[in-house]
């Protein structure tokens, strides 16, 4: 004989970052599969350790990671965490980033500026990284930065069936924040059925970020509950000025609707003292108790995340999840 013949066989393990477990671990709920076991820790001078407790050769590797508050420390766990997978033997590693960092620095805008998106992506891939599955990029060229598969997900679905459930049967119009979240919001109104589209147009100061200055809106908002779209809400800057501008120009009332809730200072006091009556968030960022308001809704990612890994482990179609859209 001269071959030895070996069942192929196919073994799911999830692995999750220290920057939020909980979300991991809701994760493995819906799959089934517990997140294996690690020693993860720092030395003294800050340096990160990692080392999985059970097997992972040819095992079908998914390392999620939320890059919260302190999003360099995370960056950088995960680059340990995938290059402990790829020495341990993975077959193959598909790291799950609910929140891609760096994703406003896709571009240049001036000379001597960095394209730090790019950068992560580079990173990723030297480290070992096979895949990559992220939820609403702040731009969809960022997929591709990466040399091999990016799933882009998105949670349009599971924001919309909460505003739809709630605001029935009272006239709504998408708001765009600003011109280029325009085709985002055009989504949304295919979503919510063709309802009217309306952005506020604004200017920003290039030397002084999380500055914003709202101008005026454009599109029907007298008299209408104003849904705000965007993929993630910093600092609430933003948002705060745009509901006050469509305030003046007749809005009944103002929801958000965002993916990503950083709410770095002073994001919290500004929404408190905003005149929006909702924020409505999922949780692939967590959201920790000193910033929980009572017009902050969260909504879980994990089903949708645990939906898409599936896909990907049995080799289906993570675009049959969104009808075709990409």
């Amino acid at each position: 004989m001269g071959s030895i013949v070996a069942e192929n066989r196919k073994s799911l393990m999830l692995f999750s970052g220290r920057g939020f477990p909980e979300l991991a671990e809701e994760i493995g709920q819906v799959l089934g599969v517990a997140p294996t076991p690690s020693d993860s820790y720092e030395f003294a001078n800050g340096e990160i350790f990692v080392r999985y407790k059970d097997s992972v050769r040819g095992s079908d590797a998914f390392v999620v990671q939320s890059m919260t508050e302190g999003v360099n420390r995370w960056v950088m766990e995960t680059l340990i965490m995938i290059d402990a997978l790829k020495r341990g033997s993975a077959k193959r590693i598909t790291v799950v980033l609910p929140f891609y960092p760096y994703a406003r620095q896709d571009k240049k805008h001036r000379g001597r500026e960095p394209i730090s998106a790019r950068l992560v992506a580079d990173l990723l891939k030297t480290a070992g990284a096979n895949r990559i599955l992220t939820v609403d990029l702040h731009t969809a060229q960022i997929q591709g930065f990466f040399d091999g598969p990016v799933d882009h997900l998105f949670a349009m679905d599971i924001l919309a069936e909460h505003v739809e459930k709630k605001f029935a049967g009272r006239p709504l119009t998408v708001v765009a924040p600003d011109s280029g979240r325009v085709r985002v919001a055009e989504r949304w109104t295919d979503r919510l059925g063709g309802c009217p589209l309306a952005f506020i147009h604004k200017t920003r100061d290039p030397l002084k970020p999380n500055q914003v200055v709202a101008n005026r809106v454009v599109g029907e908002v007298e008299g209408r509950v104003c849904l705000i779209v965007d993929d993630m809400i910093d600092t609430g800057g933003t948002i705060a000025k745009a509901a006050d501008i469509l305030f003046d120009q007749g809005a009944a009332d103002v929801i958000v609707a965002s993916t990503h809730a950083l709410l770095s200072d002073p994001a919290t006091e500004r929404l408190k003292n905003s005149r929006i009556s909702e924020l409505v968030v999922t949780n692939t960022l967590p959201l920790p108790p000193e910033k929980r308001l009572d017009k902050i809704t969260v909504l879980s990612i994990a089903p949708l995340l645990a939906r898409a890994i599936r896909e990907v482990f049995d080799d289906g179609s993570v675009t049959t999840l969104f009808g075709g859209l990409s």
